[in-house]
């Protein structure tokens, strides 16, 4: 059953023009449609009078019925950590660069967002990670991730000595800069420079992906999303790496921490407008389909 979205909060990086022009023009069309547009408060564009309210972002999961990120894919992941554990769904305007994540355009903007508003829509659950990393003496730094979460070198120049384990059990020792482990959501993104599959976001498994891996052998896999994934440094003069979730930093890594990455409880769900067709926006932005007979006929 089609939800109703009488408040709905607006988030993007407004230093953008691009996006401040779609948040202006969203947000007007959006207060004769919806009961309340929330905007960050720190958000400085001149809005109408009375057609906005100004909340800090946090309140958002629990003031409204729908988000719409406005932006790269990076607003969207941005979002999905401010809602997630909430019910509220995601819509993503794409004024980004590649724009995964964000499938309505800015040209369709006005209509697709009516259109979901209406009713007619497709619900995208996705699952998310959670990244744990304790250190000896100190409280746990804990973090969410919908697309990866990262452990890379620190020091420019030195290579990582490190191994990972799945459900306690010793699955490789690493030598590389680093190693991604990805939502299927993620296998997209940073997993996908590393040589990692483009995985269907329904499949529920994670990419472990190492980054430039000293071993050709060492090669990505994929396992379980019910795995529970331990990483460990391994002694090295120097060794320091850095963790990151979604691309936030969630902290430095030495000798004897362990990192522990499984499944989260919290999920985030996208809605598409009618149409949405992801293998078409694999060739859109991959650009499948325009290799060696497109540049013939180009000649």
């Amino acid at each position: 059953m089609a939800q109703s979205f009488s408040s709905i909060a607006l988030i993007g990086n407004t230093v953008d023009v691009r996006v401040a022009d779609c948040m202006l023009n969203l947000a007007a069309h959006l207060s004769r449609r919806a009961g309340k547009v929330l905007v960050d408060a720190s958000v400085d564009l001149p809005f109408p009078p009375d057609t906005v309210t100004r909340r800090e972002a946090r309140f958002f999961a629990t003031e409204a019925d729908l988000v719409i990120a406005i932006g790269g894919d990076g607003t969207l992941l941005h979002a999905s950590r401010l809602v997630a554990g909430h019910d509220v769904p995601l819509l993503g305007v794409n004024r980004g660069r590649l724009g995964f994540l964000t499938d309505v355009g800015a040209r369709t903007m006005l209509e697709d967002v009516d259109t979901v508003l209406a009713g007619r829509y497709s619900e995208d659950p996705r699952s998310m990670l959670s990244a744990r990393l304790e250190r000896p003496g100190a409280q746990a730094l804990t973090s969410l991730a919908l697309n990866d979460v990262v452990i890379q070198k620190r020091e420019s120049g030195r290579m990582l000595d490190f191994e990972t384990a799945i459900n306690g059990t010793l699955v490789n020792s690493h030598g590389a800069d680093g190693l991604v482990v990805a939502t299927a959501t993620g296998s997209t993104a940073y997993a996908l420079s590393c040589g990692g599959p483009i995985v269907e976001p329904e499949l529920d498994v994670w990419v472990l992906a190492p980054i430039c891996p000293h071993t050709l052998s060492d090669r990505p896999v994929i396992v379980s999303a019910s795995s529970k994934i331990t990483l460990r440094l391994m002694e090295r003069p120097s060794g320091r790496a850095q963790v990151a979730c979604d691309g936030e930093a969630l902290g430095d890594m030495e000798l004897q921490d362990e990192l522990f990455v499984e499944k989260a409880a919290a999920k985030i769900t996208f809605l598409h407008p009618p149409g949405y067709d992801y293998y078409r926006i694999l060739r859109t932005k991959l650009h499948w389909g325009r290799g060696a007979f497109d540049n013939r006929t180009s000649d």
